[in-house]
């Protein structure tokens, strides 16, 4: 009994976040997202950084000025990137600079997973066209096209499979491999809930 016990007071939130994620993600939108909204603050960099990408996911723009305000405060670099992320799909366009810079970074992996939810690969075709970048940020904008790259994608993906840069050409021609497999698929580039765009900016084209 007195192990069980033990067991049960030793079971920090990171590792029993299945069960939190679960209950949140039940009910209105806008209560979900106030109940995400909460777990901002928490001491826990994991629930805080889970909260930002739901907060993203849900494109909560009832929760932009909490999340601007945290995004100030915040220390642990993880989190602060999901809440840029949170931020740019809340109407923040400026943010999608922020979550390419981070591709040079420790939380390259991370970055590649939010800029691959993007609402269009037109979104980071600008990014890829720029020659004055660091190779790491190249290499994650090619895979992240790789996860929802199009016809276009493909004609800008395509010449830098000759790349001399470190780890391009192998991103490159991985996601020709993708790319070429979804168009001839006639496969769709994944559908995301759209971003929130705030009544001072235009839509992104």
């Amino acid at each position: 009994m007195r192990y069980l016990l033990l067991l049960s007071l030793l079971c920090i939130p990171s590792l029993c976040l299945g069960q939190v994620s679960a209950s949140n993600d039940v009910g209105d939108p806008r209560e979900v997202g106030a109940r995400w909204a909460k777990q901002l603050g928490h001491y826990d960099p994991v629930v805080r950084q889970e909260a930002a990408e739901a907060l993203a996911r849900l494109a909560a723009v009832e929760q932009k000025k909490l999340v601007q305000g945290y995004h100030f405060q915040e220390k642990n670099k993880n989190v602060r990137l999901a809440l840029e992320w949170a931020l740019y799909r809340m109407g923040k366009s400026d943010m999608l600079f922020q979550v390419v810079r981070e591709l040079d970074s420790g939380r390259h992996d991370q970055a590649v997973g939010y800029l691959s939810k993007v609402d269009a690969p037109a979104l980071l075709h600008s990014y890829l066209k720029d020659e004055d970048k660091p190779a790491r940020i190249t290499a994650g904008l090619i895979e992240a096209l790789a996860v929802i790259g199009d016809q276009e994608s493909l004609a800008l993906v395509t010449p830098l499979r000759d790349s001399f840069l470190p780890g391009v050409a192998a991103a490159a021609e991985d996601a020709i491999e993708k790319i070429e497999a979804r168009l001839a698929q006639g496969e769709p580039a994944k559908p995301t809930r759209p971003r929130t765009v705030s009544n001072s900016e235009s839509p992104t084209p």
